[in-house]
This record gives C-alpha cells, sequence and structure tokens, in this order.
C-alpha cells in the first residue's frame, strides 16, 4: 500500500527568521494522524534567513540528520565539533545520553535550505558523536545511494538505528529501484522536482508512505531528488 502525503498537507511556522514545513507533528504542528512513519520521527524543510540560526539547545537520545540543499549550515556543539556543512554533504548526529549544539547561517545575502532528519534510535544512553561525509553527485546520479545506515560505509554516515536512508537524483530515462521488505514500512520524501513513485506522481515537498510493498520503483523525473527512508515497522 502506497499513501501519498503532498506539500501543502504539512504543517508550516514562520518565525520571521525561519520558515520550516513539518512532514510530521513538531513543535506548536500537532496532527495526530501524522505522528512519524516507523521509526521516522521528524523531517522538518528549514529554511534560515542570513545571518540568523538555532541558539544553543539540548537533545538526547535521538539520531539527527542534517541534509543541506543550499547555502551552509554552521554547527557548534558541546563536543567540540566546529563544522559548516555545504550542499552534497551529510551530517550525523547521535545525542546518546546528551548533547547541545547550535546551527547558523552565517552567509550574508544567502538563505541556508536544509532538511532536518529524526530517526528514534535502537540504543539508549550511549556517548554522544558526531559524524559528517561528502556524497559525490555520480553516487547519487541515477541511482540510490546509501548515505545512513547502521553499518556506515565509505558515503555512508552510521545511525544507531533501524533504518537505512537512500538519496537520489533521477531526470529523464533514469530509473532507480529498491528491494523491500514487507514487513517493514519505507518512506520517499522529494527533495526537489517530481518524479513516479510505483506509478505515483510526486513534487517537490510531497512524500509516499509505504507498508506491505515488495518493491520501489522510481522513475519519470524531472530534475528530482529524492530521499527514501527503509525504517522499522
Amino acid at each position: 500500500m502506497l499513501t501519498i502525503r503532498k506539500s501543502t498537507d504539512r504543517g508550516y511556522a514562520d518565525h520571521g527568521w525561519l520558515k520550516s514545513f513539518h512532514s510530521f507533528s513538531f513543535a506548536n504542528y500537532f496532527d495526530p494522524q501524522h505522528m512519524g512513519w516507523g521509526n521516522l520521527r521528524v523531517i522538518n524543510e528549514d529554511r534560515i534567513a542570513p545571518g540568523t540560526g538555532f541558539g544553543t539547545h539540548g537533545h538526547r537520545d535521538m539520531e539527527i540528520i542534517s541534509y543541506v540543499l543550499s547555502g551552509n549550515l554552521a554547527h557548534q556543539d558541546s563536543m567540540g565539533n566546529i563544522k559548516g556543512i555545504p550542499p552534497g554533504d551529510v551530517q550525523r548526529m547521535s545525542a546518546g545520553s546528551g548533547v547541545r549544539h547550535s546551527e547558523f547561517n552565517h552567509a550574508k545575502g544567502e538563505q541556508t535550505h536544509f532538511l532536518q532528519i529524526w530517526i528514534e534510535p535502537n540504543v539508549h544512553g550511549i556517548e554522544p558523536s558526531y559524524e559528517q561525509i561528502t556524497i559525490p553527485e555520480a553516487a547519487k546520479r541515477g541511482q540510490l545511494a546509501l548515505v545512513a545506515a547502521p553499518e556506515g560505509g565509505q558515503h555512508t554516515v552510521k545511525i544507531h538505528a533501524d533504518a537505512r536512508m537512500y538519496a537520489g537524483l533521477l531526470d529523464g530515462t533514469e530509473q532507480a529501484t529498491l528491494t523491500l521488505d514487507a514487513q517493514r514500512k519505507a518512506y520517499v520524501f522529494v527533495v526537489r522536482g517530481s518524479l513516479h513513485a510505483n506509478g505515483q506522481t510526486l513534487n517537490a515537498g510531497d512524500a509516499a508512505m509505504l507498508q506491505a510493498e515488495s518493491c520501489l520503483t522510481l522513475d519519470q523525473g524531472q530534475n528530482a531528488e529524492v530521499l527514501v527512508f527503509d525504517l522499522a515497522p
């Protein structure tokens, strides 16, 4: 079964310096029908105005992934990491027993557009950790690149969760397929452009929630960038 959630159905918050779309209940947006999907808890599409950002705040027992689309995200945390996250990089922070961090857009005249993704961990109270990798565009072109998984890898951040995250770029005749375990859940999120997921049209900001499916086929992309999650039931 495949269920579509349109971009316009998401929650939205405009704080002036921050404009954010919420795929699932978050902060002041509450929808009991959309509290997450499997162990995927948050996908926030954030746009941060120049010279602003999230001040220092805390997290615990959550796998947090940042996926930057444009601009640059300045990250600083209580583990001593001071990093800039550009487009093409995937950053993972395991909050574990507790971590504090801030995220800012220090660019002048340029908005930072990124996805903030939270996945519930399968272990708790671990030592906090940080990882950041660059995903070559060629690895995503016309296929799904594994970018986050429990086992990690050369172009894959290691997450402490029963989940895998893929990223792909599809255009024209390019097609990507992914074998699914029908006992698990999957989630497709279109970052930009448009494509078909198992024959259903998805545009930027749209998502597809899959369960009891054994295969995902992505095709008919039009300058599409897509994230796919293989998730615990």
